[in-house]
């Protein structure tokens, strides 16, 4: 690493040139690249995902799209008992389909009194959606209510309601932007920076994560040319690239400044700190960047974009902290931390050496509260039901689509419209008529809307929207689907079951099939890449098998605070989602698994340090605690910061991401790095540093860089 820094400290300004035209061509690109990214959730080759992708083909219609639904109040006298009535709610449905393409499902073109209330004065439609990430979908969804408010006459009401609006608070708006959040979480990073250094250096780490977003920003608009790329990367990229960058760039900055308090200068200070906190950065931001690019296992195409684009977001955080800071602290550092607020050391903490004293010589009881800690809230985790949100849980998000969907409630009209099923029938008219008459019968069904209108037959092809009467949400809402199927199995010609439901029943078998594979990915990559930088196999195997204990903690955070409800209404006015989206625990992990590892690898990269220096476990656990306690905190303080305000947004799925992230982050510095690592360090004694002679050959660590005691022997003593 010492070379990197030199190499850069030389070359100076061949290295700002680089960065600045990196971040001018990110600024250029940044409106493209976000442009460019989609809502599209596929599985490919799954049945669900298939049969919506026929009824795409041949209606232009997306099964997966969650409709839209209009609530249609008549003036007194024209309800719909009277032809008046009828006209209008017929004409003024039917100007819907001036915001785009649509299927218009009402009893003008179904019949069925289901979708009229039991004074007939009020009618709903449904309306299929096309998918709104394509050309023929792009706003249509946004423009069905203007439309349809200027074709009712006077004396009518229109409301719109439906999944989306309630999920995004009205399609999306109300909320800050993606520039908005960033300004968030650079707000409060600089509140701790400032804490942590009390001096004007407290400005370089932001500085960094400008042209290190940016430039991820550029590396986005390349993916976006090659594939797909999910709308949750820009999220990632801006936050997520704000914490790294400037927790990297803390860590760094404080080595400088701990090398000139011992007396060394200027450059020799950036060198040092480039040999020992550049090595943790490179080695955190690859176990990050090994976490996120393991989703790319998976046989899911948005999973796999993030994958792709969350790989970017530490590499270029640790090339920025590596090349671009050291130049940066050689050209304004000294001048910058000249004025400080207050005295004394940037990283040794006396009240942390006192904690970590107490923990060495309370290891038992301080490892097993830390992990009682951890296995309580991990525990939870058994009752994750990955479904959409419950429809309850978002009626307080979004007031207007909320008073309509419960009004359409109290009609009886089931929560799970905004849930249908959606089928594709090949035969002819008789075969459809056949589907539509099972499907009737079926447990579990509310109404099946059956129209002949031509938005719902083409050739001998039918498109049939069946109403269930339970949420997708519920065991008894996805046990609608393997019924339907099975039953309709004897229908002439061929059937195929579609809708959200049936996309997310698929996806999950998809994704949570080949779950395994991407845990060993990475699992093994991390542990090769952590037993060759600490030269032992106990704190590798320690760090990964923490980790995913912590994971698990997350987990149970999410369910408790989301899908159980408790503190969702109290911080966000959301009530209990009684499910988590499908792909979010695959989100969650492949960040986490990476994000929460960056404290336990600053500690253990400290530990190691200390022990090969001074050969004393429990005085290197002491130390590497005294030292990094406070600069982790902060950095723990920063990131959790950062993707908190992602939350600050109006998107209840971008929510239940960035929470469990901010409180993984939290817990693993808190409870992991300062409870549980540092006790069973002390419970493992010269243990820890055991190398076997074959896997240091395998990794091709050398006799010098295997370490004492790290020989073909287990190591004695305890200390």
């Amino acid at each position: 690493m010492k070379s990197i820094t030199s190499f850069s400290l030389r070359h100076r300004r061949l290295v700002v040139l680089a960065w600045v035209a990196l971040t001018v061509a990110g600024v250029l690109t940044l409106s493209s690249a976000t442009g460019a990214l989609t809502h599209n959730q596929a599985a490919p080759g799954t049945a669900g995902y298939d049969a919506n992708e026929h009824l795409k083909a041949v209606f232009g219609l997306d099964g997966h799209e969650q409709p839209t639904i209009a609530v249609l109040h008549l003036p007194a006298g024209k309800g719909m008992g009277t032809a008046a009535g009828r006209r209008i709610a017929a004409t003024t449905f039917a100007a819907a389909n001036r915001a785009g393409h649509l299927g218009v499902l009402d009893f003008a073109t179904t019949g069925d009194r289901k979708l009229l209330s039991a004074d007939g004065r009020s009618t709903w439609a449904i309306f299929d959606m096309p998918n709104p990430d394509e050309p023929l979908g792009a706003g249509v969804m946004e423009r069905i209510e203007p439309a349809l408010r200027a074709a009712a006459p006077a004396g009518t009401t229109v409301e719109v309601t439906g999944f989306e609006q309630l999920q995004s608070a009205g399609g999306g708006g109300g909320g800050p932007s993606v520039l908005v959040e960033t300004l968030i979480g650079a707000a409060g990073a600089l509140v701790i920076l400032a804490f942590v250094f009390g001096s004007s250096i407290a400005v370089v780490p932001l500085l960094m994560a400008l042209p290190s977003i940016l430039t991820t920003f550029l590396l986005l608009f390349a993916l976006t040319k090659v594939t797909e790329v999910s709308f949750l990367a820009q999220y990632l990229v801006a936050l997520i690239g704000l914490g790294v960058t400037v927790d990297y760039c803390l860590l760094v900055v404080t080595r400088w400044r701990e090398g000139r308090e011992r007396g060394l200068g200027d450059e020799e200070a950036i060198l040092a700190a480039g040999d020992t906190a550049g090595r943790a950065v490179v080695l955190s931001g690859l176990t990050v960047a090994i976490g996120l690019f393991s989703l790319v296992v998976l046989p899911i195409g948005f999973l796999q974009s993030v994958g792709y684009a969350g790989f970017m977001i530490p590499l270029v955080a640790l090339v920025a902290a590596i090349t671009l800071l050291p130049v940066t602290l050689r050209a304004w550092g000294p001048a910058l931390d000249r004025h400080r607020v207050r005295k004394g050391s940037t990283t040794y903490s006396r009240a942390w050496e006192r904690w970590g004293r107490l923990v060495v010589r309370r290891r038992w009881v301080a490892g097993l509260c830390g992990l009682a800690v951890l296995i309580a809230l991990a525990v939870p985790a058994l009752s994750l039901n990955l479904a959409e949100p419950s429809v309850a849980a978002l009626e307080s998000t979004h007031p207007p689509a909320a008073k309509a969907m419960e009004g359409l409630e109290a009609e009886g009209l089931p929560a799970a419209a905004v849930f249908p099923v959606q089928l594709l029938v090949e035969g002819g008219p008789a075969a459809a008529a056949r589907a539509a008459r099972i499907a009737g019968g079926t447990e579990g069904v509310y109404t099946v809307l059956a129209p002949e209108d031509p938005q719902f037959r083409r050739g001998g092809t039918a498109m049939i929207t069946v109403v269930p009467e339970h949420e997708g949400d519920t065991a008894a809402g996805e046990a609608l689907i393997p019924r339907l199927t099975e039953r309709l199995a004897a229908v002439p010609g061929h059937v195929e079951v579609g809708g959200n439901t049936a996309s997310n029943i698929s996806f999950d078998e998809a994704v949570y099939g080949n779950f395994w594979l991407m845990l060993a990915v990475i699992g093994a990559l991390t542990f090769l890449l952590l037993a060759r930088a600490f030269r032992s196999v106990v704190l590798a195997l320690k760090a990964v098998a923490m980790n995913v204990l912590s994971l698990g903690a997350s987990y149970g955070f999410l369910v408790l605070f989301w899908q159980d409800g408790h503190g969702s209404g109290l911080f966000f006015g959301t009530g209990a989602t009684g499910s988590v989206k499908d792909w979010i625990p695959i989100v969650i992990f492949a960040f986490l698994f990476g994000l929460s590892m960056d404290y336990e690898v600053f500690v253990l990269a400290r530990a190691r340090e200390e022990y090969d220096r001074i050969g004393s476990t429990e005085e290197a656990i002491v130390g590497a605690l005294a030292k990094t306690g406070r600069l982790i905190t902060c950095g723990a303080l920063i990131l959790a910061i950062s993707c908190l305000s992602i939350a600050t947004g109006p998107d209840i799925v971008v929510r239940m991401i960035a929470t469990p992230l901010a409180f993984g982050i939290v817990l693993d510095a808190v409870v992991v790095r300062s409870l549980v690592v540092p006790a069973l360090l002390a419970l493992m004694g010269r243990w820890n540093w055991w190398m076997p002679r074959p896997i240091a050959g395998l990794l091709r660590l050398d006799a010098a860089e295997e370490g004492a005691p790290a020989h073909a022997g287990a190591p004695a003593g305890n200390d």
